[in-house]
């Protein structure tokens, strides 16, 4: 299965992304904005090709799995990232919500200068079997690359 991130637009401190599994768009992504230089929980993801595992260790696993029950198997984490760590596709709205992690949702808007998404839980219980799916095939990448639109 292929699985990109494509950063279409970005706001003055947000990133808006669009998420694909083989080819078929899935949902909306938001990251903080795009750095040269990395400053810690607020640089997004910098381009390039990584793996997915399935992270079962930490508070924020512990959290989802009380929020979501048996559906959760672990965090969907983005690992082989140069200088980041513990980078989960998780659920949230606005930056604020990032710490440098994707969040997703089926919408977005654009307030006073920044994207977030809307309908983010939804959004994670629909691509979530299917981040779970590829972060269990070994061989699995996810690429990630700018094709800024707007």
């Amino acid at each position: 299965m292929e699985t990109k991130i494509i950063r279409v637009a970005q706001g003055k401190q947000s990133t808006l992304s669009q998420l694909y599994i083989n080819g078929v768009f899935q949902c909306y992504l938001l990251e903080d904005k795009i750095r040269t230089e990395k400053i810690k929980e607020q640089t997004a993801i910098p381009t390039g090709t990584y793996s997915l595992q399935l992270n079962t260790w930490g508070a924020k696993n512990v959290n989802y799995k009380k929020a979501f029950g048996k559906v959760h198997e672990g965090m969907i984490e983005i690992t082989g990232l140069p200088n980041f760590s513990y980078v989960y596709i998780h659920t949230g709205n606005t930056i604020e919500d990032t710490a440098g992690c994707p969040l997703c949702g089926f919408g977005f808007q654009l307030i006073q200068g920044d994207y977030r998404v809307t309908q983010s839980v939804m959004a994670y219980q629909m691509i979530y079997p299917k981040l779970v799916a590829l972060a269990k095939n070994k061989a699995n990448k996810i690429s990630i690359e700018n094709n800024f639109q707007f």
